[in-house]
């Protein structure tokens, strides 16, 4: 068991405690064999030694996926975009006095919180599946008031993050896994700046088919995230391996065993060198710390799903409690979702001219309808997130 952790500690204190907690638990991660190149097979699939590990531990890391000159440009695109953020919730303002971006889009582009807090744990949203609270640590006296916590609509702020959802080896990851009609859940960028970030409480992300007759350990999907940065145990995503297969977890009652600490003791980091990309189980218990360590961490997030996981189902996972009715995901949604990964696709392509394109199942032989071109950009990326697929 883990001792109790004061629930404010400082900046420093609260660096120690991780560094102590990380030490065995990274022996822990590299006795699992969860990490090395993506290798696709002659069929394009992914390799079956992978595919199994990732079955059965529920995670894997893809090392060196992402080259340096696709890194530098993603780095670069996602300072500029932070930089253009709002100072604070409401504000029409960058911290330049500017116009913040994306105050025309049906779905703010930008979630702030203050800096090193829990902005989930323990309350309703998200339809409640974060619910302990971290420990948040006390800011230095010179911190801002407000912090980019995660980004929404890559695909539309930046071509360089709608040219990556169209790597070749990261789709046909998602087809090896979920089957050639695999469909977009959606994307999000995670801003872990250095002594700033805040933390993502122990969860499963799953929200819709816990008690479904038909479920299993793929229902809910999974989620690539691209490492823009080196990770560190102190900022990285952590995961309890083979949680994925057990079902809805008392994440609760985990925490209380642990008496109260929130440093659960079979959880693990996910350790990076930037251009890593880890796969999750949407399934799998996760969560990350307050970033007290002085490195960054971003992380370009997105997930698929089954086709059968969503089409005519109601999705429940939201933001916020609401009392209006879940959608229905219907053909036309899962279509208009599913088209931005055909227009990432086209973008990479006109990009990296040597590369084999993806072949997206679902729209062969209509590829010339989504060209990254003219009015067909526009079609396709305007206001997407608000086709997002969230079950």
């Amino acid at each position: 068991m883990s001792e109790p952790i004061d629930p404010q500690p400082t900046r420093l204190d609260h660096a120690a405690i991780l560094a102590d907690y990380a030490t065995n638990r990274q022996a822990a991660i590299d006795a699992i064999g969860v990490r090395g190149p993506l290798e696709l097979d002659d069929s394009g699939q992914l390799s079956p030694s992978i595919l199994a590990a990732y079955r059965t531990h529920g995670f894997y890391i893809f090392e060196n996926v992402v080259s340096e000159e696709e890194v530098a440009e993603l780095r670069a695109a996602t300072e500029d975009v932070i930089d253009r953020a709002p100072t604070r919730p409401g504000s029409a303002v960058d911290s330049w006095g500017r116009p913040a971006i994306g105050r025309d889009h049906a779905i703010n582009p930008f979630m702030l919180t203050s800096p090193m807090s829990d902005p989930w744990g323990g309350t309703t949203k998200l339809a409640g599946r974060h619910p302990t609270q971290m420990s948040q640590p006390v800011a230095e006296a010179d911190a801002p008031d407000y912090i980019v916590h995660l980004i929404f609509g890559m695909c539309s702020l930046m071509p360089e993050a709608l040219r990556l959802y169209g790597h070749p080896g990261l789709l046909a990851t998602a087809a090896s896994i979920n089957g050639d009609d695999f469909v977009p859940y959606n994307d999000a960028i995670f801003v872990k700046k250095p002594g700033l970030g805040a933390s993502v409480g122990w969860h499963q992300d799953g929200a819709t088919h816990w008690d479904s007759p038909e479920w299993h350990r793929d229902i809910h999907g999974f989620n690539f995230q691209v490492q823009l940065f080196p990770t560190s145990a102190a900022n990285a995503l952590w995961v309890v391996p083979g949680s994925h297969s057990d079902g809805k977890a008392d994440i609760k009652g985990m925490v209380a065993a642990n008496q109260g600490s929130e440093m659960l003791p079979h959880a693990v980091p996910l350790v990076c060198k930037a251009g890593d990309v880890t796969i999750a189980n949407r399934q799998i218990i996760h969560g990350s710390f307050a970033n007290s360590s002085p490195d960054p961490r971003i992380s370009i997030t997105f997930g698929f799903h089954l086709r059968s996981s969503v089409l005519g189902v109601a999705g429940k996972l939201r933001l916020n409690a609401s009392d209006t009715p879940d959608p229905v995901y219907d053909d036309e949604r899962i279509r208009r979702r599913s088209a931005v990964v055909q227009l990432a696709i086209d973008a990479r392509r006109r990009h990296f001219s040597s590369e084999e394109p993806f072949v997206y199942r679902p729209f062969m032989g209509r590829e010339h309808e989504y060209p990254y071109a003219g009015d067909a950009i526009t079609a396709v990326l305007a206001n997407y997130p608000i086709h997002d697929l969230a079950i």
